[in-house]
């Protein structure tokens, strides 16, 4: 209920304030092409096939900074995987731009709270973890990542004086939001108390420490043009007032203009807090009759003109850190009129002298440490600031001693980043993404879904308690099924089983229903004998190519009831095994062993029954699994949670995986395998009719190659002479050199062939007249198997101990045996 009174609220005031928010941003530098990602429209090269990315959320540009060594060693962690960085200001954007870019995958503005903005976001990007920097507590930003399944964890979190009253207030409300992170790494142990008397569990809120003292000293190069203008006007001493907040500049200013009374070389660096008061400190220093100059218009003639004693106004972003290094005393600003201070440490680890104001409450713990340790001078008000800076540049070894103090204090607060990367690779290893309906597809398709889980229900039940009849070959069966529709890669793994059970001198035989096949006669064919993809259907026709390819003559049963098929097939030729193809909904016929099959990519379907998911079934079926096969795994990639999950549903069942990997592309013209690292330098149009065409699209990139567009069909779509033109079309509109499918689509290509008359000859040569003058290949793919022996042992276990009159012997194999 408080998230529905929430949206309903926020939907109201979105009506009025969303678009104020959008002229808001225009007016501060936020151009048109960020409006549509306010409402979560991303480019489309965003677009992710797999929900392996990591999302970081900031704020500004004191965000981005503070979260500029995490995202680097992110990125030093995860290897290839994507990151997002998402901003809240058109300031920030630009510091994410100039500071991370070379780390991260995509930047975009971050959504409003809206759910159907961050849907869109979260279907776009398909994050696996997704990382809050501060305490950014957006609601519907934490439910929907922990609908979408991905981890979430807050990094940095602190809570001011100022605003925990204010969240102890609304506890009722935050307690709920904060139940959804997986972890909140809090700046200080007072942090962690307010987060807890927030309403966040204590297990889940540890302290982190602050990621702004990893700041790396020295790691930030002085401007050219600023560097340039010191040398020429040999500016000493350097004194540096970065962060200030309004007030702040005029005190400081006064305290500079009593220590240049004696040292006429000296220079004055003001740095305000926000860009928008830039023009509020040159109106400042306008009046102070102090001469200046602005950082942005410092030229070679600017600076010829610039007099010491001076003041330099940095209105530039991101280049504060490097003018630490230069100065001989630093102010840290936001101190002398209760806003609690910025960050100190940044300074302190450059060596530096640092002198603050009263209020240091932002910063309390580690202020406490410097002024103990010596490392630190922290005046009582504006007036103190002139003679601290005197005492300071009046006694240079009692400086250094400080600056060396100071870094010392800071180098030991260091580490929160190392902290956080290595609790996001635990909250990442165990997330487990999955694909959620959308809210329209939650309307149209409620209805018909529960009317399919019903009928389901109802069909399982009328074989389960007699109602309707059962029936047993007289062959040990084997079924490899899935519990989705749509692709999960069962036909690269049924010809990858076949010739492993050849291989063991077994005779195998296979049973089909021939999903779409255009006659639906039974029958019992072999491979060579050139049967038409008319009366057998793709995957049967595949799955005949390659047995001719390997020279097995393995009889295949075609049909839509398996078991009359089965007694053909068994009346045809003795065999020791017969491997049912797509079964484990097919309750008619009995079966020995059930292998199922679970897509990595899509494991659950979006968790619902069709049509509003891919569920055949509901997820309790998988209690009749024997094993499953984890499908279209990749290397690098951790599934704990997604076996974790399969053994909360079948505990008895062992789990193994399974990758299939480009391993050629053939061309249909010569029939020639080529090595896929030639085709890398062309120009690709893609396309396929599969249940899951993300798994091709998948294997391409994984493949290294160039994709210049891509185009798909429904499962098992016969191509016609249009859908040819089309793809053709659509190649040379994408500047495409060749065009690549897959088996499947190639087997399915059959008919446009006979339309255009081309009806002799090889499959490939046939589909390659289509598409002529340009290229046609087709991906091959190379099935691997986790412990694939014990798997092969395993079932020839089964076999031996068949038919049918021996108990199952338990599974042993796969993890945990």
């Amino acid at each position: 209920m408080l998230y529905l009174a929430y949206n309903v609220l926020l939907s109201l005031v979105a009506i009025v304030a969303a678009p104020l928010l959008v002229v808001r941003g225009l007016l501060k530098g936020q151009s048109w092409k960020g409006v549509p990602e306010r409402f979560g429209v991303l480019p489309h090269s965003f677009h992710q096939t797999t929900a392996t990315s990591i999302w970081l959320h900031t704020v500004s540009v004191g965000e981005v900074l503070s979260c500029a060594q995490l995202v680097k060693a992110l990125r030093r962690q995860f290897g290839e995987v994507p990151i997002f960085v998402s901003t809240s200001t058109p300031s920030g954007r630009r510091m994410a731009g100039e500071k991370l870019s070379p780390w991260v995958t995509g930047i975009f503005y971050s959504p409003f709270d809206l759910p159907f903005a961050l849907d869109r976001v979260f279907r776009t990007i398909r994050p696996r973890l997704v990382i809050v920097a501060e305490t950014e507590i957006w609601p519907n930003l934490f439910r929907l990542a922990k609908r979408s399944g991905a981890g979430l964890m807050l990094v940095n979190a602190r809570i001011s004086d100022r605003s925990a009253p204010r969240y102890r207030r609304f506890r009722f409300f935050f307690s709920h939001v904060l139940r959804q992170p997986d972890l909140v790494l809090a700046q200080s142990d007072l942090d962690c108390e307010r987060l807890i008397a927030t309403g966040a569990p204590s297990e889940r809120v540890r302290v982190g420490g602050n990621l702004k003292y990893d700041f790396e000293p020295g790691a930030e190069t002085v401007p050219q043009a600023v560097a340039d203008s010191l040398d020429r006007l040999e500016a000493s001493p350097i004194v540096v007032a970065g962060s200030t907040r309004e007030d702040e500049e005029e005190p400081v200013i006064e305290a500079f203009r009593k220590l240049s009374e004696s040292r006429r070389q000296a220079l004055l660096v003001i740095a305000p807090r926000h860009p928008r008061r830039f023009d509020e400190a040159e109106t400042v220093l306008a009046s102070s009759g102090m001469p200046f100059a602005r950082r942005s218009q410092l030229t070679p003639e600017t600076a010829e003109r610039f007099q010491l004693p001076g003041v330099l106004l940095l209105d530039t972003l991101g280049e504060l850190s490097s003018l630490y290094g230069l100065a001989d005393i630093v102010f840290v600003g936001g101190s002398l009129h209760g806003w609690g201070g910025h960050n100190v440490l940044e300074p302190a680890l450059s060596g530096k002298p640092v002198v603050v104001g009263p209020t240091m409450h932002n910063f309390r713990a580690i202020t406490d440490e410097l002024i103990v340790q010596r490392a630190i001078v922290q005046v009582d008000g504006p007036g103190g600031l002139a003679e601290a800076f005197e005492d300071l540049l009046d006694n240079p070894s009692k400086a250094a001693d400080m600056g060396m103090r100071g870094r010392q204090v800071a180098e030991s607060q260091r580490g929160a980043t190392e902290r956080a990367v290595r609790e996001a690779v635990e909250i990442y290893r165990h997330a487990l993404p999955l694909r959620r309906p959308g809210w329209f597809a939650y309307l149209t398709s409620w209805l018909p879904a529960s009317l399919w889980r019903s009928a389901a229900g109802l069909r399982r039940a009328a074989y389960t308690r007699g109602w309707l009849r059962r029936r047993r070959l007289d062959t040990f069966t084997l079924c490899v099924g899935n519990v989705t529709a749509g692709g999960v890669g069962k036909t690269p793994f049924v010809l990858w089983l076949v010739e492993q059970l050849s291989a063991r001198g077994l005779a195998v035989g296979g049973l089909m229903r021939g999903y779409r096949r255009l006659s639906g006669d039974e029958k019992v064919v072999r491979p060579g004998t050139g049967v038409s993809p008319r009366h057998t259907g793709d995957e049967a026709q595949i799955l005949l190519r390659h047995l001719e390819e390997a020279g097995l003559d393995m009889p295949l049963g075609i049909g839509r009831d398996r078991y009359s098929v089965g007694r053909k097939l068994e009346g045809s030729q003795p065999v020791d095994i017969l491997l049912l193809d797509d079964g484990f909904q097919h309750f008619k016929l009995e079966r020995d062993l059930d292998l199922v099959l679970i897509d990595a990519l899509d494991p659950f379907g979006a968790g619902e029954m069709i049509p509003l998911g891919r569920l055949r079934e509901p997820l309790s079926a998988l209690r009749r699994a024997d094993a499953f096969l984890l499908t279209r795994t990749e290397p690098g990639v951790c599934y704990d949670s997604l076996i974790a999950r399969l053994h909360s549903l079948n505990p008895l069942a062992r789990v193994l995986t399974v990758r299939s990997r480009a391993a050629a592309a053939v061309n249909t013209v010569s029939g020639e395998a080529t090595p896929i690292e030639r085709l890398r330098s062309e120009r690709i149009l893609a396309f396929c009719g599969l249940g899951n065409p993300e798994s091709f699209w998948r294997s391409l990139a994984l493949a290294g190659l160039t994709i210049a567009g891509r185009m798909s069909f429904r499962d098992h779509h016969v191509y016609s002479r249009s859908d040819v033109a089309d793809i053709v079309s659509e190649a040379r509109r994408r500047k495409a050199g060749l065009v690549m499918t897959t088996e499947k689509d190639l087997v399915n290509l059959w008919y446009a062939a006979e339309r255009e008359g081309l009806k002799s000859g090889p499959l490939e040569g046939r589909a390659a007249g289509l598409f002529r003058p340009l290229p046609l290949y087709w991906l091959r793919l190379e099935t691997e198997v986790e412990n694939k022996d014990q798997l092969v042992d395993w079932i020839e276990e089964q076999i031996l101990f068949s038919p049918i009159a021996e108990a199952k012997v338990p599974l042993a194999l796969g993890r945990g045996s």
